[in-house]
């Protein structure tokens, strides 16, 4: 049977890794390293130096794949992700049966945490035969976010909403709450909401060297944001980023 370990590995900084993490990795016979393209070629590059530094089983093995891309053609969005997970799991399925067979322990290196706004799990149920699955937890980038900040997550006995970027553009700042972190957001929805009242920290590449982070009320601070990260992507060619809103204590909603 081939059992397949889901490891995360917080931003890609090798302090952000656990014993456990550590463990995995050199127990694994084949260490899998997707690449995402020329424009992110650095994520693949995070990924190797992690293993080089970390590794040390000489009888670990290292298999490099290009993810499929996702076809933006077809309007339906569930459908859309659904065939892309599918064609993803046909290649992890290709690559492991090349280098392995049927038998041997896989690892996949995972940004953050594999159980957070992260589909690597739902694509590890597609492989037939079904591998035994290992998930080892990292640090995620909502740690990574309040770190930066050095500001809790949540009020005293205050919820949170954790939601995507789609979510909050198309239906506002989620109801019954105060607290808001917003993930997967490409295009700074931030900007879609009323500001008045509203406090946002926002981090780009968190917990990452090249982190760079913003806070403060939305109406001063949303423009400086929306440049700041269109200057990062420029240069980096990608950028992953997170931010929390929080309602100021008098506009707050019972």
């Amino acid at each position: 049977m081939i059992t397949l370990s889901l490891i995360g590995i917080g931003s890609g900084n090798p302090d952000h890794l656990t014993r456990q993490a550590m463990r995995a990795m050199n127990a694994a016979d084949l260490i899998l390293i997707p690449r995402k393209g020329e424009g992110k070629a650095d994520l693949a590059e995070l990924r190797r130096a992690i293993v080089a530094e970390v590794v040390t089983n000489p009888a670990n093995r290292i298999a490099e794949f290009d993810l499929p891309i996702r076809d933006e053609a077809t309007t339906d969005y569930r459908r859309r992700v659904d065939d892309w997970h599918d064609a993803i799991a046909g290649v992890w399925a290709d690559t492991i049966a090349a280098q392995l067979g049927q038998a041997g322990r896989v690892a996949l290196l995972v940004w953050g945490d594999p159980s957070l706004y992260d589909s690597t799990l739902r694509i590890a149920a597609r492989l037939r035969p079904a591998p035994q699955i290992e998930v080892v937890p990292g640090i995620t980038s909502i740690q990574a976010l309040t770190a930066a900040h050095a500001i809790p997550l949540n009020e005293i006995n205050g919820p949170v909403t954790i939601t995507t970027g789609r979510r909050l553009r198309d239906e506002g700042f989620p109801p019954g709450v105060d607290t808001c972190v917003v993930m997967l957001d490409g295009e700074c929805s931030f900007r879609h909401l009323p500001p008045k009242g509203l406090q946002i920290w926002w981090a780009g590449y968190a917990g990452m060297a090249c982190q760079i982070t913003e806070s403060g009320p939305l109406d001063e601070v949303c423009e400086r944001i929306v440049a700041r990260r269109a200057a990062a992507r420029a240069e980096h060619g990608w950028i992953m980023d997170i931010y929390l809103l929080r309602r100021a204590p008098d506009h707050a909603k019972p």
